[in-house]
């Protein structure tokens, strides 16, 4: 446990805390064999190897990159190797993110102990998950439930878990006021009125919105598509639970609908095939041929927002902590004046009790087990 990481050869990390990843869908040892394989079969290895890329989003594996490369710079400092899975070491690393002494920037104070950024439970979580990702596609195996890891993750639990911060909903009124303050008669303007509407309406997350093609099978990396009909909109959406269909019906007013607002958008910026959202350039004028990226959606919300006086009463520096891609899904689950279970469809969530986390103003006590009780 305490020899330098350097070695590559059996996937533990470089001198630059790097790590040597085997080819995705194989294990281990039969990856170092995929150059030897007969051509059919490494046809199927790398058929393989894009079914393992399918089964995460480009988030996901974006995060767990990065989360093992976190692990490999601590590893590196403290002179310790990543091979083979120890989880004593792995105990020592959550302990560090915990306290700050895995941060990039922690600095050594007087008493000789590193100090930097502290960790959020929600982040240490998601580290052990990365690393359990990253361990298994080295065909090994990390023991997260070995007392090192577990005993050391309920300490943490328990000592620095803070209740949930929610993103505020965007409600009705606040969507409204924010269409207001797009840009009127631009095809940027245009977009993002789109873009709104229609993630607000089918309670979208932020890589949904920008996930979508204009029909089905025209992109390689496209998360759905969109059919348009008389009364509305169907899209069809690939989850981590397979695919949904999420309808979204027209407005009442066209000012509102997010169904016009979506075909103004393809008529005028002349889209009929790929990306359904793409950047425009050329002071609005110009639109291109890449998709957005998400970020773009949590971009806009925060913009739209800050700019109508959503939250006026909070300074400036509070809202713009507000608001987010999932203020669209908190606000349709939040105004929706529905069944609770249509509202539960639409987000797409396996139980109610998911769903009631995003609504916002619901009636907390409409079940009064005080009164029914007798009391």
């Amino acid at each position: 446990m305490g020899r330098q990481a350097e070695a590559r050869a059996d996937g533990s990390l470089d001198a630059q805390g790097d790590a040597t990843l085997p080819s995705p869908g194989l294990p281990a040892a039969e990856s170092s064999l995929s150059g030897r394989m007969p051509s059919h079969l490494g046809e199927l290895a790398e058929r393989a190897r894009s079914y393992v890329e399918a089964a995460s989003s480009a988030n996901t594996r974006r995060a767990y990159a990065a989360d093992w490369k976190h692990f490999g710079d601590w590893l590196r400092r403290q002179g310790l190797s990543a091979m083979p899975p120890d989880p004593e070491t792995v105990g020592l690393y959550i302990t560090a993110c915990a306290s700050g002494a895995a941060s990039q920037d922690a600095v050594v104070t007087r008493s000789g102990k590193a100090a930097g950024r502290k960790d959020a439970v929600s982040t240490i979580e998601r580290r052990l998950s990365s690393l359990s990702w990253n361990y298994a596609q080295r065909g090994l195996a990390l023991d997260r439930k070995h007392r090192a890891i577990a005993t050391v993750m309920a300490g943490i639990r328990n000592a620095h878990a803070r209740p949930p911060r929610q993103k505020e909903a965007i409600l009705p009124e606040d969507l409204i006021a924010m269409l207001e303050t797009l840009e009127r008669g631009t095809l940027r303007g245009l977009r993002d009125r789109a873009m709104l509407l229609l993630g607000f309406t089918g309670a979208l997350r932020r890589s949904e919105i920008v996930g979508l093609d204009c029909a089905r099978d025209q992109t390689e990396d496209g998360r759905g598509w969109i059919e348009i009909f008389p009364k509305g909109l169907l899209v069809t959406l690939r989850g981590k639970t397979g695919w949904r269909e999420v309808e979204i019906g027209r407005g009442s007013a066209d000012a509102t609908c997010p169904v016009t607002a979506l075909e103004t958008w393809l008529s005028l910026a002349r889209i009929g095939h790929g990306p359904l959202f793409r950047r425009v350039t050329g002071h609005g004028k110009k639109v291109g041929s890449e998709r957005l990226n998400d970020q773009e959606v949590a971009r806009l919300v925060k913009r739209a927002a800050l700019a109508a006086g959503v939250r006026g009463d909070l300074p400036e520096g509070e809202r713009a902590a507000l608001f987010a891609g999932h203020s669209l899904r908190a606000g349709l689950a939040s105004s929706a004046e529905i069944e609770e279970r249509y509202v539960q469809k639409q987000l797409g969530h396996a139980s109610a009790e998911m769903t009631r986390k995003y609504q916002r103003r619901r009636d907390r006590f409409r079940v009064n087990l005080t009164k029914a009780s007798g009391l």
